[in-house]
């Protein structure tokens, strides 16, 4: 469950809440219907490679849920293996909702455009992608390198008309 939501940035309620008529394997999309969002829209979910591939290990076992634990539908993530995996990991102050955060900073350094990432997580405002959006500035350096080097090398240093 840990590994899916990393892929796909999901809640914890909309990973443990999950079925299967919410996922199409061929084609590698599952969806969150309104009533299971924050915001009260349906969500499309893609699912990458890694998504996909725990999903397919996921079938034949629960006629009903995606995510079971022996043979029952989870009904909680902070759990006592929840804590113990982190203890093991060396991992301190880390909630489960902290890996949608993970999924959202690892997108932003990729490169996915903040539009498309605030549809992937079904935020309702572009406020909250905003949040994330100081871990990629790589895009600000054409407009950094505009003001160019040559006032930098004048022994007197910027011209007054630099100011």
């Amino acid at each position: 469950m840990a590994t899916f939501t990393l892929a796909t940035g999901l809640r914890a309620a909309n990973v443990m809440g999950l079925t299967w008529e919410q996922v199409d394997l061929s084609r590698n999309l599952a969806w969150i219907h309104p009533d299971q969002a924050k915001a009260r829209r349906a969500i499309a979910v893609p699912l990458n490679e890694t998504a996909a591939a725990v999903v397919a290990r996921q079938v034949g076992r629960h006629p009903e849920r995606v995510f079971t634990y022996q043979g029952q539908p989870v009904k909680q993530v902070s759990t006592k293996a929840w804590h113990k995996a982190l203890a093991r990991a060396g991992i301190e102050n880390f909630r489960w909702h902290d890996l949608r955060h993970t999924w959202c900073s690892w997108h932003v350094q990729g490169g996915t455009p903040l539009f498309a990432l605030q549809e992937l997580a079904g935020w309702e405002s572009e406020r909250m992608v905003r949040r994330y959006a100081h871990l990629a500035a790589e895009h600000l350096s054409v407009y950094a390198s505009r003001l160019g080097t040559n006032w930098a090398q004048s022994p007197r240093g910027p011209s007054p008309s630099a100011h």
